[in-house]
């Protein structure tokens, strides 16, 4: 069991053994690897935090309750209580992770200090310029993924070992290629090989309902002989399953993975693809931290100190402060009613800024606006049920009016907004919403609920253009061998007046619970008199 009891702190990390759990009394999950979740079962029935897509994937998978399911969106600031008076509350940001699907990174700021909890991860410097890292804080304590934390391991990047795959498979022109997977994870890679060699990639349905929550392109089946690339579990790959598969056609397997395996058979072929990161990536990412210490996540894996010349000195333990020593020495494990409360009421401070839906969504909408008035007094959540399917993976968060008396609320959020939650997992920059369907957890936002569905597409790169070559061959939303449609300009002309608008506009005007589309509205209810001033002086 890769899990941590955080010392000196209520705090437990993929570690579900109640009964070795001690003073710990909020747990977090990283990610739905299975050697992070030993001992979390359906039973489960304390408030549990982790990502949205891992938050599906734990109730979908392990059946555990919704009631105690707490989606924290990814890049947000969460507050939650340390204590059952309010005295005391600590800050967790979440940071993508960079291995699998939903995996993410702790970041804990309390009286402890500050404390980055890494779970499993694959180092990009794109996580230094995360808003919570590129602060310039002190981590006190990393707890590092330690798996490939070997100098004599020499891993080579993910697109190199992607670029060794492609060249492999392409020696193979006549050959079935059975990839060897886990349950979850290196789902980027199946679509990046099924763009670059124009087949389908044969999955189980399991495996295929993931795909699809991640909005990846549409590329993947359940029907065996649709496509020539397999991914099987990696279990299966072996020296009988290697003689079956080739008395019926020519068939090659892969297994992509850093660990040291030992291949049955001639077909059999390892490549180094890790979602783990190397010994050097640990070494720039320790290096650009400079915590006060290291501890090693991995128990098995040998630790030898490889860090200590890029260490920062070392601080005195933190006092306790006595209302989370009483909070962590009451006899019961279980959360208190109080304590649920504070949980829902806490507040996180605020941000300043606007935050942008897409110009796609907002140029739809203003289409909307000059063909009908009626189209401006519809909810929200209404336009999105109309529209067609541009922007298919909005999270959708209903409020339970009866959520105090049940006190089922969960950690609050920055702001009581409706956010957009971008997933990280997506393949080569894409960024992603969650779109609703049937499938609710309670949320951070002040109780509200946090509803993920199987549906979701990718949304561009992160400039905000559409897939392009291969790639946008195979996005249609009807056919994977259809175009998709062009994307719409960085700023199509009717914005552009709105962008200057809000330059000119007072930063005091704006009031933190509207939504985006909410601002536009302020912008423009600000200027109408203005610029009705302005046209009665040239008259």
């Amino acid at each position: 069991m890769n899990g941590v009891l955080i010392p000196h702190t209520p705090i437990a990390v993929d570690f579900w053994s109640l009964r070795r759990a001690g003073s710990a009394r909020l747990f977090f999950l990283s990610h739905m690897h299975s050697d992070h979740t030993v001992g979390l079962t359906s039973t489960w029935a304390r408030p549990l935090y982790c990502s949205p897509i891992t938050a599906y994937l734990l109730h979908r998978h392990l059946q555990v309750s919704k009631h105690w399911i707490r989606a924290l969106e990814v890049g947000e600031s969460h507050v939650l209580p340390l204590d059952e008076i309010g005295r005391e509350t600590m800050t967790v940001t979440l940071i993508d992770a960079n291995h699998c699907p939903g995996s993410v990174m702790f970041l804990f700021e309390g009286y402890f200090g500050t404390i980055l909890y890494t779970g499993d991860f694959r180092y990009t410097p794109s996580m230094l310029k995360e808003p919570a890292l590129r602060l310039g804080k002190q981590i006190h304590t990393l707890y590092l993924d330690n798996t490939n934390c070997n100098p004599a391991l020499v891993l080579p990047s993910q697109q190199e070992a992607a670029r060794q795959i492609v060249k492999l498979i392409r020696k193979h022109p006549q050959h079935n290629i059975k990839i060897g997977l886990y349950s979850l994870g290196k789902e980027s890679l199946l679509e990046q090989l099924a763009l670059e060699f124009q087949t389908w990639v044969v999955l189980s349905p399991r495996r295929l309902e993931l795909v699809q929550l991640l909005g990846l392109a549409d590329v993947f089946t359940v029907e065996e002989k649709a496509g020539r690339i397999h991914a099987v579990d990696h279990m299966e790959i072996c020296h009988s399953a290697m003689l079956h598969w080739n008395q019926t056609h020519p068939t090659i397997a892969i297994l992509p993975t850093s660990r040291k395996i030992h291949s049955s058979h001639p077909d059999i072929h390892i490549i180094p693809y890790s979602d783990h990161s190397s010994y050097s990536e640990l070494r720039a990412f320790v290096a650009a931290l400079k915590p006060c210490q290291v501890v090693p996540i991995v128990s098995r894996q040998p630790y030898k100190g490889y860090f200590q010349d890029t260490l920062s000195p070392r601080l005195s333990v933190p006092l306790i402060p006595d209302s989370v020593q009483q909070y962590m020495s009451s006899s019961s494990r279980k959360p208190s009613f109080l304590w649920l409360l504070l949980e829902k009421r806490l507040k996180r401070p605020r941000t300043q800024g606007v935050v942008f839906e897409s110009l796609e969504e907002n140029a739809d909408q203003s289409q909307t606006d000059r063909d009908s008035k009626k189209a401006k007094k519809e909810n929200l959540s209404g336009d999105l049920e109309k529209q067609p399917s541009l922007h298919p993976l909005q999270i959708k968060k209903q409020l339970f009016p009866d959520l105090c008396s049940k006190a089922r609320g969960g950690a609050v959020s920055l702001s009581e907004s409706q956010k957009m939650v971008t997933v990280p997992t997506a393949p080569l920059g894409f960024s992603v919403h969650l779109r609703s369907t049937d499938e609710e957890f309670l949320s951070p936002e002040t109780g509200e609920e946090i509803v993920v569905g199987p549906h979701l597409v990718p949304r561009g790169d992160k400039d905000g253009s559409a897939a392009t070559g291969k790639q946008s061959a195979w996005m249609g939303q009807d056919s994977p061998l259809s175009n998709s449609s062009q994307a719409a300009p960085l700023l199509a002309p009717e914005f552009r007046g709105l962008a200057l608008k809000y330059l000119l506009t007072p930063m005091n005007l704006f009031q933190a619970r509207f939504s985006s589309r909410g601002f536009d509205q302020q912008v423009e209810k600000y200027h109408k008199p203005l610029l009705k001033d302005r046209e009665e002086s040239t008259e």
